[in-house]
């Protein structure tokens, strides 16, 4: 594996980069989850016949889509394109994502020996992620890429079940009833994830997002004791990497400030939970949000009203990087996301 790369010199004045380390910005940075797909037209036209795992191991089609909505939004941070189940994908799980219905595993983990058949992940398992993150840092300059990654709970959640779940019965029944599996499987998705996302940096990442959509399944209690240090430990080795750090969930305003501790720098926050409160919570950190994705689907006013909101609340964070609730909605009008941007990075902070 190559060495990292000398970052660009203009990264060092990224509104992003200097409100992930709570400095004083230039203008509120924004970009969007899944701002790479689903709603663009070009995003659509080179994913046809494209599976979506295939997509995610070419580097050239995975570089085209990250850049494509800087293009087209000109957002000040590009998010990796990639999927939570890849790594498990690269070091060689059969599954697959099905259209409509998500990531499928051929042979749910159910017992120890299950766990330990899981091979741990090696730069070697994902050279197309190298080769594609190299090649992103080279065309954005000085624009940031946000590595990307599935949180541990959330990705042994699709082993346990098998695909998705709306009650996560069984990975309950796992954590609560076979712990000693449980805790080897969350370590072992845990070393995939850090290794992942060292990947991701070493090739030139300037930051990186711990994305556990289904961590608000679980109580204050059960999270901090089944599920935060497998976390932490994945944001502690990015961390030593040197770079900021985003942990963001769904449904997850009681464990907000739980989240926090596990080690991010930047607390994402769903639409559910007042910017204003969340700021509360996750005590001397940033806050990343948090728009409801449908807003961008009323009058151009109401959504920037209430953007503005958004911008004001986040004065009190030690940083605010501003983006939706959750990813956008694959029907959204791209040129609402356009005015959306235009909105945030024009609107006077001073």
């Amino acid at each position: 594996m190559s060495s990292t790369p000398v970052p660009d010199p203009r990264l060092a004045d990224s509104a992003f980069l200097k409100a992930a380390r709570g400095e004083p910005v230039p203008h509120t940075p924004v970009w969007y989850m899944r701002q790479a797909g689903r709603s663009l037209p070009e995003y659509l036209k080179v994913r046809e016949g494209v599976g979506m795992l295939e997509s995610c191991m070419d580097a050239a089609l995975t570089t085209e889509i990250t850049l494509q909505p800087v293009r087209r939004y000109g957002v000040d941070a590009a998010v990796f394109f990639s999927d939570i189940v890849l790594p498990l994908k690269a070091v060689g799980v059969d599954l697959d994502i099905k259209p409509g219905i998500g990531p499928v595993v051929a042979s749910p983990v159910r017992t120890l020996a299950d766990v330990e058949a899981i091979p741990d992940l090696t730069p070697e398992h994902v050279p197309f992620i190298t080769e594609a993150v190299q090649a992103l840092v080279r065309e954005l300059g000085g624009t940031p890429l946000l590595g990307f990654a599935g949180a541990p709970f959330t990705v042994a959640s699709y082993l346990v079940e098998g695909g998705p779940s709306k009650e996560h019965a069984r990975t309950k029944a796992m954590m609560f009833g076979a712990p000693d599996v449980w805790d080897a499987l969350m370590r072992k998705i845990g070393g995939i994830a850090a290794a992942f996302l060292e990947v991701q940096v070493r090739a030139g990442a300037s930051a990186v997002q711990l994305f556990d959509s289904w961590a608000g399944a679980l109580t204050p209690a059960d999270y901090v004791e089944h599920v935060q240090p497998h976390s932490a430990r994945v944001l502690a080795q990015v961390g030593e990497l040197g770079v900021p750090r985003i942990h963001f969930g769904v449904g997850t305003t009681n464990l907000l400030g739980h989240m926090g501790d596990a080690g991010a720098d930047i607390v994402g926050v769903d639409w559910r939970t007042p910017l204003s409160e969340a700021i509360g919570r996750v005590g001397d950190r940033g806050v990343q949000g948090n728009l409801d994705p449908t807003l961008v689907f009323a009058p151009t006013e109401v959504m920037t009203a209430r953007a503005a909101e958004i911008i004001e609340a986040g004065r009190a964070a030690k940083g605010h990087v501003f983006n939706l609730g959750h990813g956008v909605i694959p029907s959204t009008d791209p040129d609402q996301l356009k005015k959306l941007t235009e909105f945030v990075q024009s609107y006077p902070l001073a």
